[in-house]
């Protein structure tokens, strides 16, 4: 499993490993939403299209679809109708951010190279999650 982050609201979010096994081991027993992160490749979003499926089946009334590295328009539109298809509601694209290829190649935090486009997406999915989360 990923990393556990819990705030001051109570609100916690788990970065789980892609793929469907940790879904069958229980560990949704208490999520009130999942987000399903999928970059704009045939199997990332064949294998985003069977964990919303299987999330709904253990009862999970709150899925989600983030988009990850879109590079351009095809990518934006390919990952929209996907999920479209689906019936899963695209919550936020990420672009591709090339600033986050460096922060990796130099062993660092994407946020320690300054305000990436890949920040400014994350930050608007954190804000729609926490404002969905707390009722507004």
């Amino acid at each position: 499993m990923g990393q556990l982050m819990t705030d001051e609201t109570g609100i916690t979010v788990t970065d789980m490993e892609a793929g469907l096994e940790h879904l069958r081991r229980g560990t949704t027993r208490y999520v009130d939403a999942m987000l399903i992160v999928a970059e704009p490749y045939y199997k990332s979003l064949e294998v985003a299209g069977r964990t919303a499926e299987l999330a709904r089946e253990l009862g999970i009334d709150r899925v989600y679809a983030v988009a990850n590295k879109a590079r351009d328009e095809r990518d934006r539109e390919a990952v929209r109708e996907y999920f479209s298809r689906h019936a899963v509601p695209l919550l936020a694209t990420v672009p591709f951010d090339e600033a986050v290829m460096e922060a990796d190649r130099r062993g660092i935090a994407p946020m320690d190279v300054g305000q990436t486009q890949m920040l400014t997406a994350v930050e608007k999915v954190a804000q729609e999650v926490f404002r969905g989360a707390n009722g507004a």
